[in-house]
């Protein structure tokens, strides 16, 4: 990645004058390497396993794969090793990420295996300590994702002796906690979460429970997860912030007995201001038994705006765990944002937290915020949700001065318009930031696009490059003026959608007017590698388009969702659409999932973008993205269920009243 020596010099000076959680450990930089099973130059065969301790064991040391000098940016700060139940530094705050649960389950925003294990390694590159995989339960393909993240990233052992904590959420019931702990157990270090509500309106109106009852089941809960061989189980009270005291006293001292070894406390309504939610933890902590025997944690819903205050008041007064997600996102208005907690104690966690119950009050994390923005990005594009161009340490405001005031200040010392520079987080502000950037147009080869995608924080692997360039150049020629960022970050969005990709539009026309039929032909390649085209018509252009794909597709499905935005301005200027889908109701393609917060059966829903200089074609490409994944998402789930295959790798295509799609020869 290219860096300026300047901008390095700049952000490692102000970061070893005022920010001691960025100073760089002694330590060489973490590189990814699987745990299990690694061969030397002779060939000889080491295994490595994780002890409770951190520490390891193994009959010949891995050697690091990098052995060049690595930028100071990229090295993180060493962690404690990990004990569940306890954390030897009692200034460490561990970082708990649940984009993969909580964050998906915002409206719109489901996520293939594929992508959700790309996720799972940025986070697992940006250190997080535990990573919330899933819900295993609420679905066969929701079951295999978290497995698969269990086995693949639980089990990837960076050069610090790091691997990321997989956590799988449960209900209170054994058949949720057997099947979480079948999807974790292969990790290397696995937790089972499991929940049950303890707010009076939850207990009385949603579960019909007694609290005698909500304390038993909580209590059985933990002692079968326990039974099962798992020593690392978190249990939260749902609704604490709205829960009684003495309840919350007398059910989380029960659990610790049963064998708990996280205690986390979900505001889970966004109910409580800071001072309150900073109170109750403080409470727990002083009457709660056994109390010193677990770590407390924060999970923090956003309804009020609050989240991120709140987790940050719960470490004031002595929570050591803080639950969050990339970008905030999450059920209803979301989290509370990783980026902004760790940033937050990066910048301020050295003196802003002294009047704490526990250690120093010095407080740090061992996250690497260098890759903030390349997770942010990826989780932002996969999800469908963008984040607003002002949200904090992300948005694409974040670091843009606009003010002729503010660009002066700017232009003679940074430092007096911001407090961290965009290179702390991942963001690389290139040449172009300066006025000295090249523009990007039909004659760019692929090195002059990959390197300001790089600076724009995208970390894609050789495939997508291409894939992009591709797109690019198909762009770039019908563009005058060349393409801007934006552009080029549509463009990105675009193919995302594209990375399982079962049909795709070959040809399109579409004709309309105001006295003729809108009418559309299109020709699309399936899987079979066999052309077909139909022609259809609809209420307009659009209508027409999606409705021909239907028929090619054989699908019937219902558009809940549909946006279009220029990316930027004039007559030339590149449309982006983004469609959610949904299954119809007892059709072809049923997709019911439960979801994990009120336990009733769902139709899952499923997210396209594309982007093109037409609009009717940028349509068109978002609408055969959303539907690759729904037909992507029910192959996994046959496959999964030991169903009929489909041997024509239709992905259950059926046969559409009307027009049969006609065979290109």
């Amino acid at each position: 990645m290219r860096i300026h020596a300047a901008s390095i010099a700049a952000f490692l000076a102000y970061a070893a004058s005022s920010v001691s959680a960025f100073a760089p450990s002694s330590r060489r930089v973490p590189s990814r390497r699987r745990s299990v099973v690694a061969t030397n130059g002779a060939g000889a065969v080491s295994v490595l396993r994780i002890n409770n301790n951190g520490g390891g064991e193994s009959a010949t040391s891995l050697s690091s794969t990098v052995d060049s000098p690595i930028p100071e940016l990229y090295k993180r700060r060493p962690r404690p090793p990990y004990v569940p139940g306890r954390i030897s530094d009692p200034d460490y705050v561990r970082i708990f990420d649940t984009t993969l649960r909580d964050g998906e389950q915002s409206p719109g925003a489901t996520l293939t295996s594929s992508e959700k294990l790309e996720i799972a390694r940025n986070l697992a590159k940006l250190g997080v300590d535990v990573i919330e995989a899933g819900f295993p339960i609420a679905s066969p393909d929701d079951f295999n994702a978290v497995k698969q993240i269990a086995d693949v990233v639980g089990n990837e052992i960076f050069d610090d002796g790091y691997v990321p904590v997989i956590a799988g959420l449960s209900r209170a019931n054994e058949r949720d906690i057997q099947r979480a702990w079948d999807a974790v157990k292969g990790a290397a270090r696995p937790r089972i979460h499991t929940f049950i509500a303890t707010s009076d309106i939850h207990m009385q109106r949603k579960l019909n429970k007694t609290p005698n009852e909500v304390v038993k089941i909580a209590v059985s809960a933990v002692k079968f997860a326990r039974g099962l061989g798992c020593d690392d189980i978190e249990f939260s009270p749902e609704d604490a912030g709205r829960s009684d005291p003495e309840f919350l006293y007398r059910i989380l001292g029960e659990v610790i007995e049963a064998g708990a070894t996280t205690l986390n406390i979900p505001d889970t309504t966004g109910w409580n201001m800071p001072w309150e939610f900073g109170t109750l933890i403080r409470m727990l902590r002083e009457n709660v038994p056994g109390a010193e025997n677990v770590v407390f944690s924060t999970h923090c819903q956003n309804d009020l705006g609050l989240a991120t205050a709140n987790s940050l008041a719960g470490a004031l007064n002595g929570a050591r765990q803080l639950e969050c997600t990339i970008n905030g996102i999450g059920e209803r208005a979301g989290n509370a944002s990783l980026e902004e907690i760790v940033m937050s104690l990066a910048l301020k966690g050295d003196e802003q937290f002294r009047s704490g119950p526990l250690g120093s009050g010095r407080l740090y994390t061992a996250i690497n915020p260098v890759y903030i923005t390349s997770t942010s990005k990826m989780v932002a594009e996969y999800t469908g949700m963008k984040c607003q161009p002002h949200k904090a340490i992300v948005g694409a405001n974040a670091f843009q001065h606009e003010s002729g005031i503010h660009q002066d200040g700017m232009i003679k010392d940074k430092s007096t318009y911001e407090i961290m520079t965009p290179e702390s987080i991942g963001l690389m502000r290139g040449d172009s930031q300066s006025g000295a950037g090249i523009v990007l147009g039909k004659h760019s080869g692929r090195n002059a696009v990959g390197t300001r995608l790089r600076e724009l924080g995208y970390n894609l692997d050789t495939d997508k490059i291409n894939a992009v360039f591709a797109r690019f150049k198909e762009v770039a020629e019908k563009k005058k003026g060349g393409l801007d960022d934006d552009d080029l970050e549509s463009l990105v969005s675009d193919q995302a959608g594209y990375v399982n990709e079962v049909w795709r539009v070959t040809g399109l026309q579409a004709t309309t007017g105001l006295s003729g039929i809108p009418t559309a032909t299109v020709k699309m390649m399936g899987p079979d590698g066999v052309e077909r085209y139909v022609s259809a018509t609809g209420t307009g252009p659009v209508d027409a388009v999606y409705k021909a794909i239907d028929q090619i597709m054989g699908v019937s499905v219902i558009l809940e969702t549909y946006s279009m935005n220029s990316v930027n301005e004039g007559i030339e200027a590149l449309a982006s659409t983004r469609v959610v889908i949904k299954p119809t109701i007892n059709g072809p393609n049923d997709s019911s999932v439960m979801d994990a917060q009120t336990s009733q059966l769902r139709e899952k829903k499923f997210s396209g973008s594309g982007s093109d200089t037409d609009i009717i074609t940028s349509s068109a490409r978002a609408y055969v993205s959303a539907l690759n994944k729904l037909l992507t998402w029910q192959m996994r789930r046959m496959a999964t269920e030991s169903e009929v295959r489909d041997t024509t790798g239709m992905g259950g295509a059926v046969a559409v009243e009307g027009v049969a799609p006609a065979v290109v020869a």
